[in-house]
């Protein structure tokens, strides 16, 4: 609800005690920054300041020194546009961002950017902006430490213990992947997680009101949250002991509802729009210092007394890391493999031979590339349990799941298998929270045409160097009779077209494993694995030799002696089809070269030697062969080349019919490399 832009400000001879001009320093900072740079947030930082310090001041064990300590709390300001409010708590609670920094903000080169980043910032938790991942991020966060606290505390030896609190706004509430995560945190019972509401009612549209009437706490409350309410946002030590009651509640979230004013302080701007994203103005930023008691006149200003009073929480956080590290000593000791199995975890250690783990495949065998997806996690599961995954609510479908694995759940905390439910935004934005956290590698699966509801998690994935694998099946017209609704068409170049992003699309089982190999061994980007609903045939059983062929991203799968006379270049399901057409051609005298090209990411960073192994620069007439649009491929085919594709929606038939009027079939295919030789 909107609040009253007129509420009373105390007088500076009641704004005296070193809290307050602690949130005072955070505010001006945050003023001036923006002011600097004429671009930013204002607003959110100087109403929600004083949540903020009674969080990290009197909370959050963190230590700059330290900044990746195992056990500290975490902290989201998934509120992402305020993001000067972090980055002067980062200051001033010592972590490795100077004054200089701060008077960078937004401009090239600098340490502050316009939303925080957490490749980029020390002391920053996780990319935020897009509002409402910040939120489920969080959530990820929290079910990490559940699980990881689970599988290594033993009495006395508390090796996983910590918090993750975030400050979340109305926009945040409104998204709907907020919803999603909301709900499955409330079923899955996450009583670490604290979320600082900051509620001021105003949106850049104007109050809340225009489009925000619900009972939001109430809906919270039927997700199975605890939900507190703190009426004054500037009383400090209301939100601290709303924080203490927060911890002492165990077995449910909790939703601390704090009414802030956004804006405070400005004469002028306090409780309107017009604080949220414009610089407050020189003459606006000095009625504020006046009318807040801020004596000082230039800008940035630090109090000596309130820089020594946050160093406090760089102190508080160096003894409880210290602590923290003389308990991991005797705790190797006392259980000396579950200490191994920790430091293995939290390093990202893989198994010594990916290659070797993997299945074996028969040759003139058929499965289905989702299929061999599932062959792939059983074979990875003993040496792999920090692997860690589920489907949205499509797990038989998928073949995520690992048999004899428990669910994770409120009363299985240990549980290494996810039932997301229908909520795939949240599901990939939660594995990115997971995967944040450290310790776990994240997987998780819906069909490849949901890739739609899912696509800003994904897109942070790439964006935050994230390494989460996406199980992505039913990858074409093959999965038949669901009908266009569920076929994806455009949805293989909308995902390559996502920088930092590896997209593999197998054409059998040993493809798959390959597959499976190349995005565990990737630990700078997600990776995607667009997996069929149909049996496909293994074309060559020898797994480790088609491992290695797969990590280059293309290979020569079918040839013939010298150099050919075409190219026929396919993924997935198409390859096979490919063989086919080659193998017709051949009674006709042509030599055509087939190339499986699983991933496009893969092959560009081959060298050129390579690249024209496989493709050599002087046979021209090519043809691209894939279940999808068309566009993209003239990159691989050249101007000479033709594309077998599809540049329209399905239908809804068996799959082998919709293969054959579409024309993905070996006589389609050779006529294409007929034309362009001719």
């Amino acid at each position: 609800m909107p609040h009253d832009s007129a509420a009373p400000v105390d007088s500076a001879a009641s704004r005296t005690s070193l809290s307050e001009r602690s949130v005072n320093t955070i505010r001006f900072l945050a003023a001036d920054a923006v002011q600097r740079a004429n671009s930013g947030h204002p607003g959110m930082p100087m109403g929600a300041a004083p949540m903020a310090y009674a969080a990290w001041h009197r909370h959050l064990a963190l230590d700059p020194s330290a900044p990746d300590w195992p056990n500290r709390d975490r902290f989201i300001l998934s509120a992402g546009h305020g993001s000067m409010l972090l980055y002067a708590l980062l200051h001033l609670s010592g972590f490795e961002l100077s004054l200089d920094d701060i008077k960078q903000f937004r401009q090239w080169g600098s340490k502050t950017p316009g939303h925080p980043e957490n490749f980029h910032t020390v002391g920053v938790e996780t990319t935020t902006g897009p509002l409402g991942q910040g939120f489920a991020n969080g959530v990820g966060m929290a079910i990490a430490e559940a699980f990881l606290a689970a599988r290594f505390n033993r009495p006395g030896f508390d090796v996983v213990d910590h918090h993750t609190i975030a400050i979340v706004s109305d926009g945040d509430l409104m998204e709907g992947i907020s919803h999603e995560a909301a709900s499955l945190a409330g079923h899955y019972g996450l009583g670490k997680l604290i979320y600082l509401y900051d509620d001021n009612g105003i949106t850049i549209d104007g109050s809340t009101d225009l489009a925000y009437t619900e009972d939001a706490t109430g809906r919270f409350e039927a997700y199975g949250w605890q939900v507190l309410d703190v009426a004054d946002g500037n009383d400090v030590d209301a939100i601290d002991a709303a924080i203490r009651e927060a911890k002492a509640e165990t077995n449910k979230p909790t939703l601390i509802r704090v009414r802030t004013i956004i804006g405070y302080g400005s004469p002028n701007k306090e409780g309107t729009a017009s604080s949220h994203g414009s610089p407050l103005g020189h003459d606006e930023i000095e009625l504020t210092r006046e009318r807040l008691g801020w004596t000082a006149t230039e800008s940035f200003h630090i109090p000596s007394d309130v820089g020594e009073h946050m160093n406090e929480i760089a102190s508080r956080g160096a003894t409880a890391r210290a602590e923290w590290e003389g308990m991991m000593t005797r705790y190797t000791e006392a259980h000396p493999d579950l200490a191994a199995a920790w430091n293995s975890w939290m390093s990202g250690e893989l198994p010594a031979d990916l290659t070797g783990l993997m299945p074996d495949f028969e040759e003139g065998s058929a499965i289905a590339t989702r299929g061999a997806n599932g062959k792939v996690l059983a074979a990875l599961d003993a040496s792999m349990p920090n692997l860690l995954g589920g489907s949205a609510d499509l797990t038989g479908s998928n073949k995520t799941d690992i048999k004899g694995r428990e669910a994770f759940q409120k009363d299985t905390p240990a549980g290494n298998y996810f039932y997301f439910g229908v909520r795939e935004h949240a599901m990939a934005s939660i594995c990115n929270g997971m995967q944040l956290h450290g310790g776990l590698r994240t997987y998780c699966g819906t069909f490849l045409v949901f890739t739609d509801y899912m696509r800003p998690s994904i897109r942070l994935s790439a964006l935050m160097e994230q390494p989460v694998v996406y199980v992505l099946t039913h990858d074409s017209i093959g999965l038949g009779e669901d009908g266009p609704t569920h076929q994806p068409i455009e949805h293989f170049m909308a995902l390559r077209a996502i920088p930092n992003c590896t997209f593999i699309r197998p054409a059998d089982g040993p493809e798959t494993a390959g597959a499976w190999v190349a995005a565990l061994e990737n630990t700078t980007g997600p990776t995607l694995l667009a997996l069929s609903r149909q049996n496909l045939p293994t074309l060559n059983p020898d797994t480790a030799d088609v491992v290695a062929k797969v990590k280059r991203g293309a290979y020569v799968v079918k040839d013939t002696a010298g150099e050919p006379d075409a190219i026929i270049m396919a993924t997935g399901s198409e390859v096979a089809i490919s063989v086919e057409a080659a193998e017709m051609l051949a009674g006709e005298g042509v030599h055509v070269r087939v190339v499986s090209m699983p991933s496009w990411e893969l092959f560009a960073k081959q060298d050129a030697a390579y690249q024209s192994e496989v493709f050599p620069p002087s046979v021209t007439a090519r043809v691209s062969v894939e279940a999808g649009i068309t566009m993209g491929w003239e990159r691989w085919i050249g101007p000479q080349g033709s594309s077998v594709g599809i540049d329209h929606f399905g239908a809804s038939a068996p799959a082998e019919e919709l293969f054959e009027q579409f024309g993905f079939s070996a006589a389609n295919v050779a006529k294409h490399v007929r034309n362009v030789l001719a």
